[in-house]
């Protein structure tokens, strides 16, 4: 969805209550475009842990403005459907990263499944 008003209407359709009682939670989904006005905004908060962060941000649940208890997770998991379809780890965004020179400083390629670390410290890719 374009716009976390929608978000907000969508909550309200499956819960009951006003937009206003949704829109905090998922304009910190969105917060992100502030960044980047691109859809890789998403990675930072569009994954399963970012649906504990909301909780840890929000509270287990919220009350609506109908007195229902809904809880946060659900309508940040809702969120993340509705934009993506489904749900993806913090890891699928994460090995859609690609090595480049600046970000492996430090680092040298000891084959295909490693990385290491040039001080003897070893890292394994697991993708």
């Amino acid at each position: 969805m374009a716009n976390c008003y929608y978000h907000s209407v969508s909550s309200v359709k499956k819960w009951g209550g006003k937009p206003e009682d949704y829109q905090p939670i998922h304009d910190w989904f969105d917060e992100s475009k502030k960044i980047i006005a691109h859809w890789s905004h998403r990675a930072l908060r569009h994954h399963a842990e970012g649906c504990f962060a909301a909780e840890q941000k929000f509270g287990t649940s919220i009350k609506n403005s109908d007195g229902k208890m809904v809880p946060v997770r659900l309508i940040a998991e809702r969120h993340i459907v509705e934009d993506m379809g489904w749900i993806p780890s913090f890891y699928d965004w994460a090995i859609l990263i690609k090595p480049t020179k600046w970000t492996m400083k430090g680092y040298r390629n000891v084959g295909q499944d490693n990385w290491r670390r040039t001080k003897s410290i070893t890292y394994t890719r697991y993708y």
